[in-house]
């Protein structure tokens, strides 16, 4: 598990590799992210947006940048915890992702992004 603390939110990401895939003809290895987002400050904030790189080990790169978190723009009050997983395909069993989550502290409606660290995705039959 990797952990980030940005502003007094603490990011936490755990991965499961899913298995494999065939996409038209494409072999493709399917991982889950578990995401904790906990709220350390004093406080109250909302997730508006986010922002992922995703990469594999054949120099893939895939942006992406959307509303809330699995259809949701969760409020986190001091001391709460938002919990959510989501997934990914990737062409080769090994990668990593990272990004920000774009937040607004609704105390004083100042905006402010909250760092998401850099994790691995690695299939275990690929580890050396």
């Amino acid at each position: 598990m990797v952990t980030k603390i940005t502003k007094g939110i603490k990011i936490s990401v755990d991965t499961e590799f899913k298995g494999t895939y065939y996409k038209d003809t494409k072999l493709l290895y399917a991982f889950e992210y578990f995401i904790s987002i906990e709220n350390q400050s004093s406080d109250v904030v909302q997730l508006n947006s986010r922002h992922w790189v995703i990469l594999d080990s054949l120099n893939n790169q895939e942006v992406v940048n959307g509303e809330g978190v699995i259809g949701k723009k969760p409020v986190i009050k001091p001391g709460e915890i938002h919990n959510y997983k989501s997934g990914c395909l990737l062409a080769s069993p090994f990668g990593a992702m990272y990004g920000y989550y774009r937040m607004i502290n609704l105390n004083n409606t100042k905006r402010f992004n909250v760092i998401i660290p850099s994790f691995k995705l690695n299939a275990p039959f690929a580890t050396n």
